[in-house]
């Protein structure tokens, strides 16, 4: 515990000597004891940085978020996807945190290769070239190896060193810091503040044992690979471990670059509706998708195919909540308000005793806006949130794995909108939806699906099922903000509030002792 107070103090150091305070006082305030704390640390006797003077609020509160290291700009981004705790405005300026930090050694990076891999396999990588992007947690090398005497051009992903033991010494000390303001400010309880930060912890590390993103790529790769324009990079699993990761190089243009992508003779029109249409076919028919398709993360190559990157957040749905998805968003396109009622009763969504008029009311107040609304205002992912709000006066429990693919859809709509702005989202929606809804009614499709799910399990390595269900709760949590009751994770953070209560309760009678003793002796 002592060493987490001087981590702690190092943090808020860190934090009083930057931005961070000054520009998020602006949109939230915190408590005066958080800013007496942070002002005693911010006594410098160096001059400051007239530079940053010359930037907006919003880039100051980036740069110093980013200045302070993997662990702030993490608790960025989750909170970005927070709004409850920290307000809109500040959420939706976190938004635009970018996860960037200079490259570590290449010779670093090639040491931790070969510890992880084994001399073997690194003498079997050649033309390791410098790093060409370094995020937070980990940093990519472009080169070539020898697979089975075919040479190929491949992505390595290395993990920063000593990530892990940085990043989980100072998110306890978070911790400690949250569940101090938590029993020191009666009106924080309510944000249930050390919930978040240990959220945070569980998904990041998560993030960090890059079996868990191999894993996910292989099987998105899987389910995919009769997909028409659309292509996940090979994962090699000889070349991967928990702290590297070795997939096919990726040749191809941002999607972000559209003037790029017209020079090179690619239909736009078609390359919006693909990326909705693929996105939903990957939810409904494989309850399975990429849940981090901003623009970064995806590449298109010559012949159009969308390649997506990066494979750390994934989500899942079960078959009902694909139903209930695919009948919720084509009830929507229908408008049949009564049917998607229907279903939200049928499913055990909502109680029994709700009335379905009463129900399909409710709903028809969310759909009846949105088609009188112009074709570039529609967004599913906005009618879902919607959606949850309403349905939650009428006790709807809540569903994670559609919470997190409802906030993926609203980045894959801006994505297509960014290519064409008049891309039209019910249209675009209603194919996949229809063909999903009609062969999963199907009873020779539905035993072919239970006969190939039997032989799937039985592929797989001993360890891959256990892996992806942690990868799995972990992103139920992003996705609902909340641990379950029942989880591993909800006995551990109660292990980690007995351990600081325990703590406080020590400093408390150390403090008194330490005053007896003054009062004694003086």
């Amino acid at each position: 515990m002592i060493k987490k107070l001087f981590i702690l103090f190092r943090i808020a150091r860190k934090l009083a000597l930057s931005d961070a305070l000054k520009v998020i006082s602006k949109f939230h305030q915190p408590p005066l004891i958080i800013k007496i704390f942070l002002n005693l640390f911010s006594i410098s006797f160096s001059k400051s940085n007239d530079q940053s003077n010359k930037l907006t609020d919003e880039e100051k509160l980036c740069t110093s978020i980013q200045e302070m290291g993997t662990t702030f700009i993490k608790l960025g981004q989750f909170l970005s996807t927070r709004p409850d705790i920290i307000g809109e405005e500040l959420s939706s300026q976190l938004e635009k945190l970018q996860d960037r930090l200079p490259p570590f050694s290449t010779q670093e990076a090639k040491e931790i290769v070969k510890k992880n891999l084994g001399n073997e396999m690194f003498g079997s990588i050649i033309n390791f070239d410098e790093p060409i992007a370094a995020a937070s947690i980990a940093q990519v090398h472009k080169a070539k190896i020898n697979d089975d005497g075919v040479i190929k051009d491949v992505a390595i992903k290395i993990l920063r060193p000593n990530i892990k033991k940085t990043f989980n010494d100072e998110i306890d000390a978070l911790m400690l810091l949250a569940f101090f303001i938590e029993s020191s400010i009666s009106k924080t309880k309510r944000l249930k503040l050390v919930e978040v930060v240990f959220l945070l912890k569980e998904i990041t590390n998560h993030e960090m044992d890059l079996r868990f993103e191999a894993a996910a790529a292989n099987e998105f790769s899987e389910n995919t690979k009769n997909d028409a324009g659309f292509y996940v990079p090979k994962i090699y699993w000889n070349f991967t471990s928990e702290e590297v990761l070795t997939l096919d190089w990726v040749e191809g243009v941002s999607i972000r670059e559209k003037e790029i992508l017209e020079l090179k003779k690619i239909n736009i029109e078609n390359l919006s509706k693909d990326i909705i249409q693929h996105f939903l076919r990957h939810a409904v028919r494989d309850g399975f998708f990429h849940a981090d398709m901003h623009q970064g993360n995806l590449f298109i190559d010559d012949n159009g195919q969308i390649i997506p990157i990066d494979f750390g957040i994934m989500g899942r749905m079960d078959k009902l909540n694909r139903r209930h998805l695919a009948e919720i968003l084509y009830g929507f396109v229908q408008r049949d308000y009564k049917k998607v009622a229907e279903v939200h009763i049928m499913a055990g969504l909502v109680p029994n005793s709700v009335q379905v008029d009463e129900l399909a009311q409710a709903l028809r107040s969310i759909g009846e806006p949105i088609f009188g609304q112009s074709v570039k205002d529609i967004s599913g992912g906005k009618l879902l949130k919607q959606l949850f709000d309403v349905t939650e006066k009428f006790n709807m429990q809540t569903q994670p794995q559609l919470l997190l693919l409802q906030k993926t859809m609203v980045v894959v709509e801006g994505v297509a909108r960014k290519l064409n702005p008049n891309t039209n989202i019910w249209e675009t929606s209603k194919p996949v939806l229809e063909k999903w809804l009609k062969e999963s009614k199907d009873p020779i499709n539905n035993f072919t699906e239970a006969l190939n799910n039997s032989a799937e399990v039985l592929k797989k390595l001993p360890e891959l099922p256990k892996i992806m269900d942690k990868a799995n709760q972990a992103l139920s949590f992003m996705a609902s903000g909340k641990i379950p009751q029942e989880s591993n994770s909800y006995s551990a953070l109660n292990e980690k509030k007995s351990e600081m209560k325990s703590f406080r309760n020590q400093s408390i009678i150390g403090l008194l002792l330490l005053v007896f003793l003054g009062v004694i002796v003086f």
